[in-house]
């Protein structure tokens, strides 16, 4: 809210210096894409001085004399001065920093290569369109969100937002040779992704519990951030079966990057940190931070469960992506089942759980932890497995195997591990590993199992769930023959 307020005190600023003044005959006016009756000579002939005149003087007149088609919400002069009366600064020359903001501003009126009447958006009920203003990383653009109330289309939740975040269209479809304006009753501010939360009904859930957290000012920081956020719906279905921390499930939502629908598609499949914290560290007793994993197929699926809806609404300082359920705080277990690439290791765990020995590895990791789980990918396995299935394998060397993957030493992140040297992890087989830094060959570490094997590697590290860490195999340990 800060930032709006100190961008509203720039743009009197700027106004109070230039005055009402009108825009100046423009010496380009028949170069090549400019026309005649365009966006700007229709606002001067509707008497839009002061939107003319800032136009004007942050040299956007040339640019909505394009091609376009633009779709422009247009303040009218009442607006502006509503504006200065509120603000009641004094008179200041306009710096750099301070034309950059006020141009920023001016931009989040336009909307570039759509001519959007209001028709379109009173048929659509509600929705956002990106404007022109950038956003907080290079090649983004600030979202705005519509919706229509009793036929009135209210932008950014409406003028009676405070802060001069929102406004109404009061004359819609003004055509212009390039677009068309619709005239607004207030300057629209530039909103944050607190803001675009509060505008739209459909995350009353999500800033209610932000509020009762204490975690709308911080999602109100710099940023940029990045945000799955639950619509109301996916919070009345989610019963916390876990009975986790809401501040942590809320933190678990988010990045602390600015991350766009097409990174996501673009990657296929990862692992990003969240905010939330996980169980501490082995050695120093340290925070850590939740992993989330994504993996993008007919929609992009985050920790194998919910799915997201919308994309790409930006603010400020981030962007925000809609998801269909709550995102839980994960388990290894979770991970698991979520990538792929454990796909063996789940079904060696499932043929455990089903043995005569019947160790129940599943349920069990599923539990408090904190747990250490060292998990061959699928190539892993088929190496070991070498055409066979889990199923052809002995039950109680299944389970000793399995068991040998696993550490209830505590949360053993890869930053506890000494540097250049060897650390021992002890299994809940009984057998420890050995772990040497740095690793050989493309290994992040080598391991010798309770076999003597040597040729084991560490291919990635510090997968972080709520009860425990998993660090990736690229061979299958194997116990003593004890």
């Amino acid at each position: 809210m800060k930032i709006i307020s100190k961008t509203f005190k720039l743009l009197t600023v700027f106004l109070l210096v230039l005055g009402v003044t009108g825009c100046s005959d423009d010496d380009d006016n028949n170069s090549p894409g400019v026309q005649s009756n365009t966006i700007v000579d229709v606002a001067l002939a509707n008497g839009f001085t002061s939107l003319a005149a800032a136009l004007e003087a942050t040299d956007l007149v040339t640019t909505l004399q394009g091609t376009g088609p633009f779709t422009v919400f247009a303040p009218t002069n009442e607006a502006f001065d509503d504006l200065l009366s509120a603000t009641g600064l004094d008179l200041s020359s306009l710096t750099p920093e301070q034309e950059e903001l006020v141009t920023n501003i001016l931009l989040n009126h336009v909307i570039v290569g759509q001519e959007i009447p209001a028709s379109t958006l009173i048929s659509a009920g509600s929705g956002y369109a990106s404007t022109a203003s950038p956003g907080p990383v290079n090649g983004s653009t600030i979202s705005l969100y519509y919706n229509v109330d009793n036929g009135v289309v209210e932008l950014n939740g409406g003028s009676d937002v405070v802060d001069g975040i929102g406004a109404d269209v009061t004359t819609p479809d003004v055509m212009a040779s390039n677009g068309i304006i619709h005239v607004v009753d207030a300057v629209i501010g530039l909103p944050n992704i607190v803001d675009h939360a509060l505008n739209n009904n459909n995350f009353t859930s999500l800033t209610g519990a932000l509020g009762s957290e204490n975690l709308v000012g911080a999602l109100q920081a710099d940023g940029p951030f990045t945000v799955f956020a639950p619509d109301n719906t996916a919070f009345g279905n989610f019963t916390n079966p876990n009975s986790n921390a809401l501040s942590s499930i809320l933190l678990n939502h988010v990045i602390d990057d600015f991350i766009v629908a097409a990174d996501l598609v673009n990657a296929v499949a990862g692992y990003q940190k969240t905010l939330a914290n996980g169980p501490t560290d082995l050695v120093d007793d340290d925070a850590t931070n939740l992993s989330l994993y994504f993996n993008v197929g007919d929609d992009v699926v985050i920790n194998g469960g919910p799915k997201v809806a919308a994309t790409d609404i930006v603010g400020t300082n981030g962007v925000i992506h809609v998801v269909d359920a709550v995102i839980d705080i994960p388990t290894v277990v979770t991970f698991a089942l979520a990538d792929p690439n454990f796909s063996n290791l789940v079904a060696a765990l499932s043929e455990a759980d089903g043995s005569s020995a019947n160790p129940m590895y599943i349920p069990t990791l599923q539990g408090d932890g904190p747990f250490t789980v060292f998990a061959p990918n699928n190539q892993a396995f088929a190496d070991l497995l070498d055409g066979a299935t889990v199923a052809d394998l002995d039950d109680t060397l299944l389970n000793s195997v399995l068991a040998h993957h696993v550490s209830t030493a505590g949360n053993a992140v890869s930053g506890d591990l000494n540097p250049n040297a060897t650390t021992t992890i002890p299994t809940l087989q009984g057998d420890d590993i050995i772990i040497t830094l740095p690793g050989t060959n493309e290994n992040i570490a080598d391991v010798e199992d309770g076999a003597g094997n040597t040729d084991v590697g560490i291919v990635a590290v510090d997968v972080q769930a709520g009860n425990g860490v998993i660090h990736v195999l690229n061979k299958v340990m194997l116990p003593s023959a004890d």
